[in-house]
């Protein structure tokens, strides 16, 4: 049989085949070919399994995986060589945003973006908790909607508690599978409640110490919503490190970088002590953000996110 991951513990998997959810563990020695990873199957994944009875226990076991049409990876928060697949085959990703309580860092969002264009998976910015900020903090929101919507994403400004601009994502969500994604403590669980109360998902206070969420949701998990939708509600990440990224490649997942690509004197132009290099021209016009060159260098020298140093709004 073939079936969808809706959820993983890490040893055992829901599969849902047709209107059927079915619990299931990993063959063996069962391994995704180049792929170094820690969890060889991750939720959305499309699988093959069969059903084998255990003491009147009906239970699957996965005998392969179909190819994925994307995924979005990271780097293991333990093991820095290897990655973590946080979910596979996603339409849309909305990455939830917040200025503070707890602060979210242009360093961050940059990372996240590029693994998703490395992917061909858009992403929606979504400004979240915007009933609570002061007239400086609604600054900064348009602070970085100058930088991202002039590139091409997309930014909304939302209330999980009063429900501003929900109806707008729930349009954008009919029909696809939707991966929700940010910090601890963003309003991501929230919001999904809102916009389907019958989950019911736990949700946590945020930590007024340091100002960072509390862990609520353990694992990732696939939901399907009342009006033709999937949600897939993920952990809270705290950094995001990027994997596989090829120096000379990497501007190509920056589309302001890589509409400019073509002025550059050299084709192999990483936009950095090159002669003549159109990315450098509009960053010195200020054509460019240089927050977003800020984040590429990071990203080229392979420097981890610096949580003290990030800019936000010019800030240090």
């Amino acid at each position: 049989m073939i079936g969808t991951v809706y959820k993983s513990t890490g040893s055992w998997y829901w599969v849902k085949h047709e209107e059927t959810f079915y619990k299931c563990r990993i063959k063996g020695k069962f391994r995704i070919k180049g792929i170094k990873s820690t969890n060889p199957i991750a939720v959305g994944d499309k699988v093959e399994f069969n059903i084998e009875t255990t003491n009147d226990e009906e239970t699957g076991i996965i005998t392969d995986i179909l190819e994925r049409q994307n995924y979005i990876v990271r780097k293991s928060v333990n093991l820095s060589k290897q990655t973590h697949i946080i979910a596979s085959n996603i339409d849309q990703v909305f990455l939830i945003i917040t200025i503070d309580n707890p602060p979210t860092f242009t360093t961050f969002i940059d990372r996240f973006l590029v693994t998703a264009e490395a992917y061909s998976i858009d992403v929606v910015l979504i400004f979240n908790k915007i009933d609570t900020y002061t007239i400086e903090q609604k600054a900064e929101i348009l602070y970085l909607k100058d930088i991202y919507e002039p590139i091409g994403y997309k930014c909304i400004e939302t209330s999980a508690t009063t429900g501003k601009n929900v109806q707008q994502i729930k349009e954008m969500m009919v029909g696809k599978v939707s991966m929700f994604s940010g910090h601890s403590g963003v309003g991501k669980t929230t919001l999904v409640n809102y916009i389907e109360p019958s989950l019911n998902l736990r949700t946590k206070e945020i930590s007024d110490q340091h100002k960072q969420g509390q862990h609520t949701t353990t694992f990732a998990e696939m939901f399907d919503l009342s009006f033709d939708a999937s949600i897939i509600d993920t952990p809270g990440i705290k950094g995001f490190g990027v994997v596989d990224m090829e120096k000379d490649e990497l501007g190509d997942y920056f589309p302001e970088f890589f509409a400019l690509k073509q002025d550059c004197k050299f084709n192999n132009c990483i936009h950095l002590n090159e002669p003549n290099c159109a990315v450098k021209d509009a960053l010195e016009r200020e054509e460019i953000s240089w927050s977003r060159y800020k984040s590429y260098l990071q990203i080229l020298e392979g420097e981890d996110e610096n949580y003290r140093t990030d800019i936000l709004s010019g800030r240090q």
